[in-house]
This record gives structure tokens, sequence and C-alpha cells, in this order.
């Protein structure tokens, strides 16, 4: 058993001065709140003097892992500087012009500071550009937290509605009531109910906003037509197509999801990997349509957007991502998709059902009897009292894992981190199968 007694009183602590202790609530979920003083590469260490093998990376973005040497070298002298003008530097039209470089739908760039302010930004220029009001998105999607787009992202089964006429389920408690008026939902990768919606309401839709991994529910991947079905459909209906990037963006490929399904959106939102971990968002699309900032009316600011310290870290983590033709996060992708598949085979030798979804980078564990994971609503039957044993027991045995069974890996994970983490998985199934027999 891993001794936390300083997690333990910084928490106490904590929860006397800080809104429930913690500065993002989704981090109360974990089996344990802990507290970290360090980390290096792969590692991650607690105020305990735990070690962890580190797949969370901060919800994603550490795709570089902790101090980077170049990263730490590019911050060391960012922070000799400036830090923020709120005006014009040279970083700014540099890594715009590296992302423009990598990503297919790129012909302009503007910067925010997180996802969330991103989505708002694209979903205000669809609406300007086509002069229509609703959005479509799909069950499960996750766009951010603010009142516009948080709809129907982890409704229950109670809520949900039926699968041909779902509800637009709200997401949070002091949620305006009428936030769900200008967006409509479906559940995902079924392009027939696009089709037919479109076929109905195509002339209200001003844009199609999905994440083309659905990582923050599953990490399920699309269907093999999926995605270039909603770029025909939404340019027969004269909408856009926005693909939310924050976690495939850098991650999945230098050139994003939209380059390894060859399907270029109008619009799309990139952030965690992008500054490696800094507070750094963007959307990049086609000059038209992000020209409305500059002519159009579309009103967007943040003192900010663009500031010199994440912009270093974003010119030195996409200069790492692509060097080589993009070497290192293809490695890193091999690596995790040989994890995942050692994660398969030890749970079904075990007698344990479970599916293993998403690519290398961004993977997550299911424990179902699903052969196939399509939609969110696939993943409502999960067996969560065995994933919590799975988290705690991971995190017993010194594996540092997100609180829905989400897996991030990072250039800084080696073969050998890779080895280790499977045989300590090995271990934590053990004890889930057994536990697992004794149940039932």
């Amino acid at each position: 058993m891993i001794e936390r007694k300083c997690c333990g009183e910084y928490y106490e602590r904590a929860q006397k001065s800080l809104a429930g202790g913690v500065s993002s609530p989704f981090r109360r979920s974990l089996p344990a709140v802990l507290y970290f003083q360090d980390g290096n590469g792969a590692v991650v260490e607690d105020v305990d003097g735990n070690s962890y093998l580190d797949y969370a990376l901060a919800w994603g973005p550490l795709i570089l892992g902790h101090k980077h040497p170049a990263l730490v070298k590019a911050l060391h002298k960012a922070v000799e500087c400036p830090h923020n003008y709120g005006a014009q530097h040279e970083l700014e039209f540099l890594v715009a012009e590296t992302v423009c470089d990598l990503v297919p739908c790129a012909e302009r760039v503007a910067f925010t500071s997180s996802g969330s302010e991103a989505v708002e930004l694209a979903m205000r220029l669809a609406r300007a550009f086509t002069g229509r009001t609703l959005i479509l998105k799909f069950e499960g999607h996750y766009h951010g937290w603010v009142d516009s787009a948080l709809i129907s992202y982890h409704p229950n089964l109670d809520e949900i509605g039926p699968v041909n006429s779902p509800k637009a389920v709200l997401g949070s408690r002091g949620q305006v009531s009428n936030a769900s008026e200008n967006l409509v939902v479906l559940p995902w990768n079924d392009a027939e109910q696009v089709a037919a919606l479109f076929a109905s309401r195509g002339h209200e839709i001003a844009a199609i906003i999905t994440e083309p991994v659905l990582c923050n529910s599953g990490c399920l991947m699309p269907a093999s037509d999926f995605l270039a079905g909603l770029r025909r459909i939404s340019q027969e209906h004269g909408s856009l197509l926005i693909f939310d990037e924050v976690i495939t963006g850098f991650r999945m490929a230098t050139g994003g999801a939209q380059s390894v399904f060859g399907v270029t959106p109008d619009l799309a939102t990139f952030g965690k990997a992008i500054a490696a971990g800094l507070p750094l968002s963007a959307v990049a699309g086609r000059r038209d349509i992000l020209d409305l900032i500059v002519d159009g009316g579309v009103v967007f600011g943040g003192t900010f957007n663009g500031n010199c310290l994440s912009l270093a870290a974003a010119r030195v983590s996409l200069e790492e991502l692509s060097r080589d033709g993009g070497a290192q996060l293809k490695k890193t992708n091999q690596l995790g998709e040989a994890l995942m598949r050692r994660i398969s085979e030890m749970a079904r030798a075990r007698g344990i059902p479970v599916q293993v979804t998403g690519f290398g980078t961004a993977f997550s564990v299911h424990f179902t009897d699903r052969t196939v994971l399509r939609d969110y609503r696939d993943t409502l039957v999960d067996d969560r009292n065995l994933l919590r044993q799975w988290l705690y027991n991971s995190l017993e045995e010194g594996i540092y894992l997100l609180p829905d069974g989400r897996v991030y890996t990072s250039i800084a994970h080696t073969s050998a981190n890779v080895e280790e983490t499977a045989e300590r998985f090995e271990r934590v199934l053990d004890r889930c199968a057994v536990k697992r027999r004794n149940v039932v």
C-alpha cells in the first residue's frame, strides 16, 4: 500500500480556501487526490515521494513529457524577456506559419488561451459566415464548459432520449435554459441520421462540429466513411464542418486527425499538445472565414492571446513533433498501439471482457461485453465498478491514469517504460480478475 500522508494533509488544507480543494472539479474523480512536486520525462512524483509512470500527462497536453530539455531551455530564455506585450511580436507569425505548414485546413490562424474559447470563436465564425443559427453536435462530444457548448456531453440513460430522437441535455446546473436552442444533437457515427436532419433542416444549420476521434467519451474511432460523409453533407447544404482537434491535434499526427483521415474541415480548433502544456489554443481554417475577425464584424479578443511564454513553448513543441517528418510522434503512436494490444490480450487471458479503443497516443480501456463501440451510448454499459478497481490498483502499482480510463502517451515514453507498464498492468489485472470472480 502506497502511503500518501502529505497528499491527504494538503487536500484537507486546500478545501479550506480553494473551492472543492482543486482547481478543476474533474480532478476529484481520481481514486486519490494527489499533489505533485516534480516530474521528468514519463515519470511524475507526488509530495510523499511516490513515483508514477505518467499516462495522464496533465489531461493530455504534455506530448513532450515532463521537463523536455528543449522546452525548458526555450522557457528559460522566454522568462528573461517580457512575457506578455499585449501587442505583436515575432513568435506570433512564426508559430502561425508552422501551423499553416502542418495542418491541411489552415490558411489562417487565431490564437486563444483555452479550448473552450477556441470552440466559441469557431462557432461564432460559422454563424457569421453562413448567416444561420444552428450548430449540429454529437452526444458525448466535449467542446468546452461554456453554456453554448456544454450540451449532451455526458447525459445518463434516463435523460438521453430515444436514439432516433435524442434530447439536447444541459450539462450543468446554473446553465441558462435556452442554451440548447441553438444546438441540435445526434448520436455519432450515424451518417444516415445526419443526412435525414439536413434534408429537413439543412438551411438552418451553420456548421457541424465533431471530435474526429471521440476522445472525451472513450476514445472511439469514426466509422470508415463517417467523417467523409459529414464533409459531403455539409458542402451540399452550404454548412461548415468544424473539427475539434483540441486532443487529436499534434497528438494523432503532426497534421492532426484531418491529415490521417484525409478529410479537410473548414475550421479546426487546437489546444493541449500545441504548446506542450502551456495555456494556448487556436482556431485554424479557411482565410475567407477567419478574415471575418478583421473586417467582417466578428468580435474576438483576449489579453493573453498569443502571449510570449505560450508561443515559445508552441514553437518548441511543433518543431520537436515535426522533426524528421514526425518520426518521434509516429514512434510514440506505435509504442502506444503495442501497449493497447498487450492490455487487451492480458485482460482476455484472465477472462476479463475488455475493449481498448483509440490510437497510440490517446486510448481508453472499456470493461464491457460489447464487441463494437461506435458511439457514446455504447459506453454507458461499461462496468464502472471494474473500471474503479482498475484505476485504484493501477495507482497502487505506480501507474497514473485519468479517471475515465483514458491513457495518454508522450514522446518521453520509451519502449522500456511501456514494457514496465505492461508488467505492472499484469498484476493490476490479476487483482481485478480475483475481485471479479469473488463478485460473480
